[in-house]
């Protein structure tokens, strides 16, 4: 046999090999695996619909979602869960609480005990974040997203940006970003009775995104604008093309959408690479850090540095950086601005509400500019917002991951399953919450969250929960403080005719159509 006929058997055998090994890799992902991963779960008395290769549930999944989509709820309804989760709602309801779901091969265990919840959010070495499918890490990695040592290191580092000293800072640019935006709604009022309709979710949106530009850039606040413009296009996409990057290799498809995604990600890179580099020389010429949350990062990141002497792997890189000014935009303006529209919602449709709240921001502060110390004295609007914060959370639902097999409570949870903390169906359980649970009740806060529910005092996760509590809620709820007072001091509202109560997620919980309310000057 001549050397080139050799060579072809050689290359043919090696090539069967390749074929045989990737074949038994994905038969092993998508059939031998999951089956293993059910009778593990069912075995506990566990149940779920018969996995189907590859799939899972996404199809019907899908499915469920545009259509309740498509719909909208009755004005005065709350009953949101069949609405925002219509699948996990029909899972439960089919297979009760103890149940599991398909994520395509992937089994994602339902967990609504808020016992096993609060075990799990503590034992966040053990439970971390699911592993990333490539897209979403379009919008955002950093703290959120990191899991054990790396996070430790991060929410070391990132931690200082949210102290008290800059809460205090956050004060004027919300009084100065809410002034002008009411200044503006004042221009359109109607000169014969004071009115005007305004479909608030716009505006609030860009009243957080200046806020959290000011607070997060300082004096780059407008190019830190541009970047969350490009970030809200770029979570859009991702949110509406996630379930296709679960077919393997989709992610390198030259379609529109995945075009547009990776043009959006290098701009936002190189524009926030640019603005760090910005302020690191504006620092060492200087300049206070004091007045905004990327000068407190750095002055954290090069205080780690010199602490630790500057060994290697010490302290945050420029993209572990970029990827935190990105977490602040995701965080900060998108959960806010939800929080304000819900709230603005929710008052308009209970006026009784809407008064006891003006009364006690007008007793407190009168006309005058709302102060840092004062806000904490806001106990019904504190209620309220918490109230909104349980009906319509800003994050409807997190998920965890066992990397090998974990105990929770009486459960065995096998390496490789997913676990599916529901938060809105949670803060809507009767079980939890009462008969009145879909009902709209800030007085149930009266005694603060840990009073709350009917049960026990940790069914509340809107923050999450453990050593992971969301670092911003501090921030989230002063601003969200401070720009309802303003508001109330100067306009009542109420729902216009115009009203669609429809809802859908983008990475938050959102109205559809808009918040159409007409205001009135006081």
């Amino acid at each position: 046999m001549e050397a080139s006929e050799i060579t072809g058997v050689v290359g043919a055998i090696i090539g069967v090999i390749i074929v045989i090994r990737w074949g038994w890799k994905m038969t092993m992902w998508l059939w031998v695996n999951p089956k293993r991963l059910e009778t593990a779960l069912r075995r506990q008395g566990l149940e779920a619909d018969p996995y189907k290769f590859w799939v899972g549930d996404l199809i019907r999944m899908v499915k469920m979602q545009q259509q309740a989509k498509s719909l909208a709820l009755p004005i005065h309804s709350h009953d949101l869960v069949p609405h925002v989760f219509s699948f996990v709602h029909y899972v439960v309801n089919k297979h009760g609480k103890n149940s599991f779901m398909w994520w395509g091969p992937t089994p994602r265990l339902v967990i609504m005990d808020p016992a096993l919840i609060k075990d799990m959010f503590n034992r966040n070495y053990d439970f971390i974040k699911p592993p990333m499918i490539p897209i979403t890490q379009y919008i955002s990695s950093g703290l959120a997203f990191y899991d054990g040592d790396k996070w430790a290191k991060h929410r070391k580092i990132v931690n200082p940006a949210f102290n008290l000293e800059h809460l205090k800072a956050v004060i004027p640019i919300v009084f100065q970003s809410c002034n002008d935006m009411m200044k503006k709604w004042e221009n359109m009022l109607s000169p014969t009775d004071e009115t005007c309709e305004v479909d608030v979710w716009p505006w609030l949106k860009n009243l957080t995104r200046e806020v959290i530009s000011r607070a997060a850039f300082g004096s780059s606040y407008e190019e830190g604008k541009q970047i969350f413009n490009l970030l809200t296009e770029q979570a859009e996409l991702v949110m509406s093309n996630v379930q296709k990057h679960h077919i393997p290799l989709w992610r390198f498809v030259p379609s529109k959408e995945n075009k547009r995604m990776k043009e959006i990600h290098r701009n936002v890179e190189a524009t926030l690479e640019y603005i760090i580099n910005k302020k690191e020389e504006a620092m060492k010429a200087g300049e206070t850090t004091k007045d905004n949350l990327l000068g407190m990062l750095l002055e954290s990141n090069h205080k780690e540095i010199e602490e630790q002497g500057n060994k290697k792997n010490v302290g945050l890189s420029m993209k572990d950086v970029i990827d935190e000014c990105k977490l602040f935009y995701i965080a900060g303006q998108e959960t806010t601005s939800a929080l304000l529209v819900w709230t603005m919602m929710l008052l308009s449709k209970y006026p009784d509400w809407q008064g006891r709240a003006r009364e006690e921001v007008l007793r407190v502060f009168g006309n005058e500019r709302p102060d840092f110390d004062a806000l904490s004295r806001l106990k019904i609007v504190t209620m309220i917002l918490y109230e909104v914060l349980r009906l319509y959370p800003p994050i409807v639902g997190v998920d965890r991951y066992v990397e090998k097999d974990m105990k929770l409570g009486k459960f065995f949870v096998p390496g490789g399953v997913q676990i599916c903390i529901p938060i809105l169906m949670m803060h809507h359980d009767q079980q939890l919450w009462g008969d009145d649970a879909k009902e709209f009740k800030p007085d149930r806060f009266s005694e603060g969250i840990s009073k709350a529910s009917k049960c026990t005092p940790v069914a509340f996760f809107a923050f999450g929960g453990g050593p992971r509590i969301c670092i911003g809620q501090n921030f989230a709820l002063v601003e969200a403080k401070m720009a309802l007072s303003l508001i109330l001091q100067r306009f009542s509202f109420e729902l216009s005719p115009a009203y669609s109560h429809a809802l859908t997620t983008v990475a938050t919980l959102q109205p559809q159509h808009g918040v159409q309310v007409i205001l009135h000057k006081l």
